[in-house]
């Protein structure tokens, strides 16, 4: 394959990296993984050597000619702003992998991988949350997704702090009782809440690990527990609010708008907590179409590239179904 009929596609995410080079006929040419590489975390330089090496893990021998491929499309983690497009933008461009780039939020990737044409909401739950809306007319709304500090709820790692907040106080008598106090005592392999904090305190557990209370949440809320279906139930109407506001904003409430749920955390929550986030979507818009995407958002990547050059429509669904068995 000529570097005319290459496309490097890049979703970056907090905790993990995926790159896939496909063919302009949808044929999938090179893959590779690797580790987060959010410019947000680890820094625009550090960033742009972890994609390199997965770009040459994907392309093995065509490190000595560039460009290799006529188009990038790099969607991360951590580019909020546009100043931080542009600096990434900057970055990779000096590294010539392709005549062309678009460099944008990994949140869009999601967008494109779970619509026909990338028109629609998306939302991504990981370790953090965020959403992001294209209209049919191209206009797009978005959020900083920042955390507390722009207003964020939820995310992988604060429902984990939920999880460990509330079997503290059911412990420690501050809180009411729940079933969270023995499974979070459990997962750690303690007797008590208060031996996880002490070990978390003095780093003898990694704070990452608080990540792991979080399907640990939705397995308690499953079987019962108030406590915790109160914390999922504020988790569905953030998700909910999320779409919702994106819907308004660019006047998608009518017809029959596509919303797209993402992220480690909204796809292995279960059918009974997809379906109430629909429930609450439809209450705004009665014709939405509310999915959990099925294939991994880099495939979203490549067809923002195979639009670029116009391929027909069979051809991004042969890229779809070739994926969708290979990656997932």
């Amino acid at each position: 394959m000529t570097p005319a009929g290459t496309v490097i596609a890049i979703d970056g995410g907090n905790s993990k990296t995926d790159v896939l080079v496909v063919s302009t006929e949808g044929d999938v040419l090179g893959r590779s993984r690797g580790p987060g590489a959010s410019p947000q975390n680890i820094g625009v330089a550090a960033c742009v050597e972890v994609l390199e090496g997965l770009v040459l893990q994907a392309m093995p021998g065509v490190a000595g000619r560039r460009p290799f491929a006529v188009h990038t499309s790099a969607y991360l983690a951590g580019l909020d702003f546009p100043r931080e497009e542009e600096v990434l933008h900057t970055a990779l461009a000096a590294r010539g992998w392709s005549d062309t780039l678009t460099v944008g939020n990994d949140t869009l990737a999601l967008l494109r991988a779970g619509t026909a044409d990338g028109v629609g909401v998306a939302v991504v739950c990981g370790a953090g949350i965020n959403c992001a809306a294209i209209g049919p007319d191209g206009a797009t709304h978005r959020f900083p997704a920042l955390g507390k500090i722009s207003g964020d709820w939820g995310g992988g790692y604060r429902l984990g702090e939920e999880a460990l907040w509330w079997a503290v106080r059911a412990e420690d008598g501050r809180g009411p009782g729940t079933a969270l106090r023995s499974a979070v005592a459990t997962e750690f392999g303690e007797e008590s809440v208060v031996d996880v904090v002490r070990r978390l305190h003095f780093a003898e557990l990694p704070r990452a690990g608080i990540h792991r209370l979080c399907p640990l949440l939705f397995r308690v809320a499953a079987a019962g527990d108030e406590v915790a279906q109160n914390v999922v139930g504020r988790f569905v109407e953030e998700v909910s609010v999320l779409v919702a506001v994106a819907l308004r904003k660019l006047g998608l409430t009518a017809g029959t708008p596509e919303v797209v749920l993402g992220g480690g955390v909204l796809t292995g929550v279960g059918p009974p907590v997809i379906s109430e986030v629909e429930r609450r979507c439809l209450k705004v818009a009665p014709g939405a179409v509310v999915r959990v995407v099925d294939v991994d958002p880099v495939v979203g990547s490549a067809l923002f590239g195979l639009d670029r050059f116009g391929v027909p429509d069979e051809v991004k669904a042969h890229l779809r179904a070739l994926t969708r068995r290979m990656l997932r």
